[in-house]
């Protein structure tokens, strides 16, 4: 196993995909978290409480959440252009046990999300603290618990990057594992809440289990505030972390499962 995760290793660091994700994370952590503080949820349409306050606070770290689905495209590239460039038959004739090549990928990645994870939770903070700072506001929420949910928000991003490997190792096809993780991750959960019926499935979603996790419910409820229905009820952010570890250790065993059984072309 352990030359397959040099290998994986090295064919991660001899491209320029790595200087992509460090800067992906700076600049979705550091330039949006930046964003948000210096204009000040109070000054958005329709207006937020502000950084004083703990729901202001709460609600300019929440939105990162919603960047999730860029380490999932990440994750889903990483096994994608395997297939896409044919590269992919070389590695299984090198090691014929799938499942070893798929583990060190999930491995390698995590590895990767978790760098991801830790750029972007930084940045943000420093972002953050400078804003605040810079406008004389004191934060509503202690520097602890700042940086906690920031930690949170660090995990999340990992496991939405072996969620990435997992649905790349799925699809296979790199535009419709795309197609499929960013365009569900983006809008489909923000969708489904609009559905009467289904809409109280989202605290189960891996969007929603994010939204547990960070304490984050500012969208489900303005959501709720302009359909005229009542807020969805979130989960514990314990619950919210199990639930989205579940759909991670799901994606890896089928990443590892389904391909031992299909043609490589």
């Amino acid at each position: 196993m352990k030359p397959l995760i040099h290998a994986e290793l090295r064919r991660l660091l001899a491209t320029r995909m790595w200087l992509g994700i460090l800067l992906a994370a700076a600049l979705l952590g550091g330039g949006t978290m930046g964003l948000l503080a210096f204009v000040g949820p109070e000054n958005f349409d329709p207006p937020m409480p502000g950084l004083h306050t703990e729901e202001g606070v709460r609600s300019v770290l929440g939105f990162l959440g919603f960047t999730a689905f860029v380490p999932a495209a990440i994750g889903t590239v990483a096994v994608t252009s395997e297939y896409r460039h044919r590269t992919v038959n070389v590695t299984f004739l090198y090691a014929p046990d799938r499942w070893r090549v798929l583990a060190a990928k999930l491995l390698t990645y995590g590895l990767a999300g978790m760098v991801y994870g830790l750029v972007l939770a930084g940045t943000s903070a420093v972002a953050l603290f400078g804003a605040a700072a810079a406008r004389g506001v004191t934060l509503g929420l202690p520097t602890g618990t700042i940086l906690e949910l920031l930690a949170r928000l660090g995990v999340a991003m990992v496991a939405y990057t072996v969620l990435g490997v997992g649905m790349g190792a799925l699809i296979r096809h790199q535009i419709a594992a795309l197609a499929v993780v960013v365009g569900y991750l983006y809008g489909g959960e923000l969708l489904l809440m609009m559905i009467p019926g289904v809409r109280h499935l989202y605290p189960w979603l891996p969007g929603g289990a994010t939204a547990s996790l960070t304490d984050f419910t500012a969208v489900a409820d303005a959501l709720a505030d302009q359909l005229s229905s009542d807020p969805v009820v979130l989960l514990s952010p314990v619950a919210g972390a199990l639930i989205l570890l579940g759909y991670t250790a799901l994606a890896s065993t089928a990443a590892l499962l389904r391909p031992l059984r299909r043609d490589i072309a």
